[in-house]
This record gives structure tokens, sequence and C-alpha cells, in this order.
């Protein structure tokens, strides 16, 4: 019997070896990656296989494998193991008899019936069964053989990095149930995609928003763009520069809880938070990004990339701090921090390495709180842990950061976009450090992004609830 392994060679089976009772078999068990995967390339989207709200409803009760999907181990054992490279199918009979399911563990074995001898075909009974021993699958194959031994390298098939940005949202957006929505003064919602984020962030219970700009124009590019205003409360103010300074005052005021940007500059924004007085806190305004990177397996914290152009010390060691209160906000009992450099030694040619040491040395005396701090790192030894191993750093954070502090605005906000834009990543930003968060994405970002920061500002308001920041 011939069995699956992952050899360096592949070998072939000749018509000439082949006799009548001749087998061989495979195993693989079944995971939700590989369900989303046989959907991406196939086009089978049927919410059977992919909606666990739907499948729940159907006389499955819950989400199954495509039926193909245990087809396609059959194909792969005739093309690849028995009788192997140079096989050709001809025909291929199946029937279904049981769902599989994510975690079912199948043997595929296929078992030699017939042979003909003037077209080299063979026919091979086809049996899948569970870990169970139930029959879920079988039919009869039939396959031109190979007539010349074929031996050849393992051949390294694509990788497939699956990433489903919708599936991320609704695992963030989760974080907030149970939570009331936050009043929060939406400034200058004055495109499509910012106005459409707000109200989609109203829609989903995360904000309670007071829009503030020019009531004529919000209304005409809601009647544009379909957006529905019963309802919402509209501050009239003529242009951004007022609807940034009411906004600050109605925040001061306690009149909304959080802020989020629309469509202005950032600095406009900013500028009236800080003139407001009682609207500062003891430590300084900075801006974290979160990210979900498809090739990383959590997300990812990224300052300060939009608000601290050249940070002093003392100013990065607020910024850390910052970054690590949000985190534990986040979920992240004990966030690790990489305060990112070019290089991982300490070297005064490179001011930020210097800075970095100097963080460390502030986290070991407790002037930095809450979180494990290491650096300098370079970007690549602080998010893979092979780059950490093949440079030999000994770290609990190399290689698994949930925090990454850039040296300056300019390194940030490269690499923010990067992330993004080469990365495929998706994003939210907020400001933290103010006595009221602050949504703040790129105007250039969507609707969605506009979402995602709205609920890490009612995660954060909430918290200001119960601890003063």
């Amino acid at each position: 019997m011939n069995a699956v392994s992952a050899p360096e060679y592949t070998d072939n089976v000749t018509y000439d070896e082949i006799h009548l009772g001749q087998s061989a078999r495979t195993v693989r068990t079944l995971t939700l990656d590989d369900i989303r995967a046989f959907a991406a390339v196939s086009g089978d989207t049927n919410p059977a296989h992919l909606d666990p709200a739907y499948a729940d409803a159907t006389l499955f009760h819950g989400v199954i494998a495509h039926g193909m999907w245990g087809g396609a181990l059959i194909s792969a054992l005739l093309g690849t193991v028995f009788p192997g490279p140079g096989t050709i199918y001809m025909e291929q009979a199946l029937h279904f008899k049981r769902p599989v399911r994510v975690g079912d563990t199948l043997t595929v074995t296929v078992t030699v019936t017939a042979k003909n001898d003037e077209k080299k075909s063979v026919e091979l009974d086809c049996q899948v069964l569970n870990q169970r021993d139930e029959r879920v699958l079988f039919g009869l194959a039939r396959v031109l053989a190979p007539t010349q031994r074929v031996r050849r390298l393992q051949v390294d098939v694509p990788q497939i990095q699956l990433f489903d940005p919708d599936a991320r949202l609704r695992a963030l957006l989760a974080l907030g149930d149970g939570l009331a929505p936050v009043r929060c003064g939406v400034v200058h919602p004055c495109d499509a995609d910012s106005l459409s984020g707000a109200m989609e962030a109203a829609r989903l219970g995360l904000i309670d928003p007071v829009l503030i700009g020019p009531e004529t124009r919000l209304r005409d590019l809601a009647n544009a763009n379909g957006i529905d205003l019963t309802g919402i409360t509209i501050e009239h103010v003529p242009h951004s520069h007022a609807a940034a300074a009411t906004a600050a005052a109605m925040a001061a005021d306690r009149r909304v809880h959080a802020l989020m940007k629309g469509s202005l500059h950032t600095d406009e924004l900013i500028r009236a938070v800080v003139a407001e007085t009682t609207l500062r806190t003891a430590r300084r305004m900075s801006h974290v990004f979160r990210f979900d990177v498809p090739t990383y397996a959590k997300p990812l914290l990224l300052t300060d990339s939009a608000l601290n152009i050249r940070p002093t010390l003392a100013e990065k060691a607020d910024i850390v701090q910052n970054a690590i209160l949000f985190a534990q906000i986040m979920g992240i009992a004990l966030p690790k921090v990489a305060i990112l450099s070019a290089v991982e030694t300490i070297n005064p040619a490179i001011p930020s390495t210097l800075d970095a040491a100097a963080l460390c040395k502030m986290a070991q005396r407790g002037q930095i709180t809450g979180g494990l701090v290491d650096g300098p790192l370079a970007f690549d030894n602080a998010i893979s842990p092979h780059a950490a191993s093949i440079k030999q750093i000994a770290s609990d954070v190399a290689g698994d950061a949930d925090i990454l502090v850039v040296p300056d605005l300019e390194s940030g906000n490269m690499l923010g976009k990067q992330l993004q834009y080469l990365g495929g990543a998706t994003l939210a930003g907020i400001v933290l450090g103010a006595q009221v968060p602050i949504a703040l994405t790129s105007r250039a970002d969507g609707a969605s992004a506009r979402v995602a920061s709205a609920l890490l500002t009612k995660l954060v308001a909430h918290h200001n609830r119960t601890v003063r920041p």
C-alpha cells in the first residue's frame, strides 16, 4: 500500500506495475481555511459553506465543506501518489453520503478494480471515510496511467494567504457589544466617505453623532448619496475652522464624549483641541493606528505616524504609555512594545537607537508601565520570529510585537501607508492623551476605516468614564 508523505522527490507507478487490488490512501483534516480557500479558487460561495448563521438554519445545522473538496482529495491522490505524475483523468463518478465539517479527518482510499491493456487505462474504486469510519463519499474513477517512469523534485506550490477584511471588522466591532453608543462630534464630514462612515457607525450603535459643519452642504451631500439624516443633530457652522473650534468647545463642555475627524486637515482639528486647555491631560497627545495585516497573526498597533513630527525622549515616553494603555483597553493584558530603529544595536550615530535604549531603561525603572518594552529593534526583528532568531535576539518582544513605536512622523507615515497600500492591511486610527478620544484617519480612507475608528473611540470613551485620562 502506498501512503502520502512529503518526500523530496515525487515518483509514479507505471501501468505495467499496477495490479488488480492495489491501493493507496491519504489522510486530510478539514480546516475552516480549507473551506475559504476552496470557495475563493472555485467561486462557489454558497452560504452553506461560509455563513454560519445561514448554515445553522439548513438541514445540516452548521457549516459544511464543499462536496467537491472531497473530490479534490481523490484527484490529488491519483495525480501525485498513485498512479502519480503522468496520470490523466478520464472519468469520475461521485456519490455524496454525509456532510464533512471543520475538524473532520478524512481517509481517502483508491483501489484498482480493472485494467485495459489496449488503452492503458485503469479503473479505481474511490472511498472517503471520516474519523468515525463513516463513508462520506464514494465513486469510480477511470484514468490513463503513465507508461514511463517519472521521478521529479517535489513541486513547491504557491502559498495561499487568506484574509477576510469583513470578518476582521466584525470581530473588532464585537468588542463593543453591550456598550451604549457614545455621543460623538463628527467634525466637518463634508465628503461622502466621512459622512457615510459616521452614519454607518451610528447605525451599528457605535456613536450617537452630532454633525458639525455647514448644514445646507451636509444635507445636499446626504441627498446626493442616499444618506438618511432623519433624527440626526446638526450643529451648523460655516466652515472647517469653525467646525473644529465648535467641536473642541463641545468636548470641553462634555456635550460630546468623543470626536471624529471628517474632511478637514488633521492640524485644524488638533490645534482646536489643544487650544481648549480643559481637554489636556498630563500626557502628550499621540496617534495610534490599529492594523489588521494579512500576514500577521494578530492586530498590530503603530504609533505615532500622524501627530508628533520629531518627538523628544520625554514625548516618546508619553507616546509609548498612551499606546500601552490603549492596547490594554483593546484586551491585551501585557502588550509587547517594539521601539523601532534602522538597526537592533545601539549606535550613537543613529539617535533613535539611543532613545530606544533610554525608553527601555525607563520601563525597567517604572517610568513607563503596563507593557514589555524592548529596543532598538529593526522592523524585521520586531515582527518576524525567524529574523529575530537568525540575528540571535533574545527577547520576549522580538518577533511578536503588539505595538510598533516609530522614531518620527516621517518613518511612521511611510510605514503605515506601506502596510495599507502594499501589505493589504485594514486600519483604524485614534488620538489619545486628551480628555476625549478622537477617531482620526486619513481623508483618503473609506467608510469602513471610519467605522472601525468609531469603535475604538467607543471603547476608550467608556474606559474614560471609569478611569479619568
